[in-house]
C-alpha cells in the first residue's frame, strides 16, 4: 500500500502520564514515528471550552496532518492504541478524557459512502449523544460544526475541500458564529 494522507484532530482535558494535557498532546505527536506515521504539520495548541459545556475541565485542542501506509481502519485502530498508552478510558461518550484522536478524513475519500455520511451528518443532536456508528465514518460528520476541530484543522490544511459540503476548511471556519470561534484561544 502506498502512502496515504490523513487529518487528525487532537484533544484532552484530563493530565496523563505525560503530565497537563499540552504535555500528554506533545507527546503523542512524538509518538507517531514509532506507530509508522509520519507528522507532516501539526497546529498550534489551543484551549477550548468543555464540549458539551460543564461536563469537565476545558481542553487542549490540536490538529496534524499524517502520512501513513495504512487504510482508514488500520489508522483509526493505531489512533485508539496510542489513546490507551495515554490512559485514555472508552466508559463515556463525550467524557473526560486524557487524550482524544479523531479521525477527521482521508483526502477526499467518503467512508464508507455518501449515503451514510449524509445520515449520521444530519443526526439530531440528542441521538448524537446516545449514538455512536458502529463503522468509520469519513469526513467526521460533524467537524464541519466545531469550531474546537476547525480553528487547530485551519493551522494544517486551511485549503482541504471537504469531499461532501464542497467547503475548504478556512470556509468551513468562516461559517461559523464568531463567539464560537473566539472560545478558541492559541496557547502559544
Amino acid at each position: 500500500m502506498s502512502e496515504q494522507h490523513y487529518l487528525i484532530a487532537l484533544g484532552g482535558n484530563l493530565p496523563s502520564e505525560a503530565g497537563a494535557p499540552e504535555a500528554t498532546l506533545r507527546a503523542a505527536l512524538t509518538r507517531f514515528p514509532q506507530m509508522g506515521a509520519r507528522v507532516l504539520q501539526a497546529s498550534r495548541m489551543y484551549r477550548t471550552p468543555c464540549f458539551p459545556a460543564g461536563a469537565g475541565p476545558d481542553y487542549v485542542n490540536a490538529a496534524a496532518e499524517l502520512a501513513v501506509e495504512a487504510n482508514p481502519a488500520e489508522l483509526l485502530q493505531l489512533l485508539h492504541e496510542l489513546e490507551g498508552a495515554f490512559g485514555r478510558a472508552r466508559d463515556q461518550r463525550w467524557g473526560q478524557r486524557t487524550l482524544d484522536l479523531d479521525l477527521l478524513a482521508a483526502g477526499a475519500r467518503v467512508v464508507p459512502d455518501e449515503v451514510t455520511y449524509t445520515a449520521w451528518q444530519g443526526l439530531p443532536l440528542e441521538r448524537q449523544m446516545r449514538d455512536a456508528p458502529d463503522r468509520l465514518i469519513l469526513p467526521h460528520p460533524r467537524l464541519h460544526e466545531r469550531a474546537f476541530v476547525l480553528v487547530p484543522l485551519n493551522d494544517v490544511a486551511s485549503g482541504w475541500v471537504h469531499p461532501v459540503l464542497k467547503r475548504t476548511v478556512a470556509e468551513m471556519l468562516s461559517d461559523l458564529p464568531g463567539d464560537a470561534v473566539a472560545e478558541v484561544v492559541a496557547l502559544d
